[in-house]
């Protein structure tokens, strides 16, 4: 993609009534089972408004929507302890991406239910067969970092989708809220924690941010926190 993506200023309401209209627009102009990509670094509040668009819309149209996470396809913990990478968790080198993009492309031509991943932040694990998208479901909004990554495999994911928005908050918003989010887990020390952000989850946050322009409209979320 060479044209940048419309961008938008948008409180998380309005955003959510945004892609709602987005997602009903998509769904009256393309047959068949649509993909739409919420992308976005850890913590901008991507999840919150993935699942927030399935329940609106399903509450119109019972079955019509389901959301479908890429943090499902994080590495198995004791794979990351074999290849000596637990520290690098979240990074995408510690996800599944080719298993990521084929269950996708999977997902896009099922006339079947089919079960998905799910992650669990308490157990910090993959739980399996967390959701399922049954047979007449026709909206699969997909969420996660690296959505929009050119690199391989994650490369794979971008085609898929049949339109992604990019989902941002400012980096110091995000820091506080990731801080929050490992203290709220409880699984390990705040010197830890701390530790990760800086380390782990912020780079993230920057490389993800670099994938923007490859997003068909970008959501700078107006937020107090």
């Amino acid at each position: 993609m060479t044209d940048a993506p419309q961008t938008l200023s948008l409180t998380p309401a309005q955003a959510l009534d945004f892609l709602a209209e987005l997602a009903r627009d998509l769904l009256a102009r393309r047959p068949g089972r649509v993909a739409l990509g919420l992308a976005g670094g850890p913590a901008v509040g991507k999840s919150t408004l993935a699942t927030q668009l399935v329940e609106r819309l399903n509450a119109g149209r019972p079955g019509l929507a389901a959301y479908v996470p890429m943090d499902g396809f994080h590495m198995r913990h004791a794979r990351l302890e074999a290849l000596g990478t637990v520290a690098d968790k979240g990074a995408p080198h510690t996800f599944e991406g080719a298993a990521f993009a084929q269950f996708l492309e999977r997902l896009k031509g099922a006339t079947g239910p089919m079960h998905g991943p799910g992650y669990s932040r308490q157990i910090e694990d993959v739980v399996e067969d967390a959701f399922t998208v049954a047979a007449g479901v026709r909206l699969l909004v997909v969420e996660g970092n690296y959505l929009l990554l050119a690199e391989p495999p994650w490369g794979r994911v971008r085609p898929l989708l049949d339109s992604a928005v990019f989902i941002a908050v400012p980096r110091e918003a995000v820091r506080a809220r990731l801080l929050r989010r490992h203290a709220a887990a409880g699984l390990f020390t705040e010197a830890r924690n701390r530790a990760h952000v800086e380390r782990v989850d912020l780079p993230n946050y920057d490389l993800v941010a670099r994938s923007r322009p490859r997003a068909d409209i970008a959501i700078d979320l107006v937020t107090d926190s």
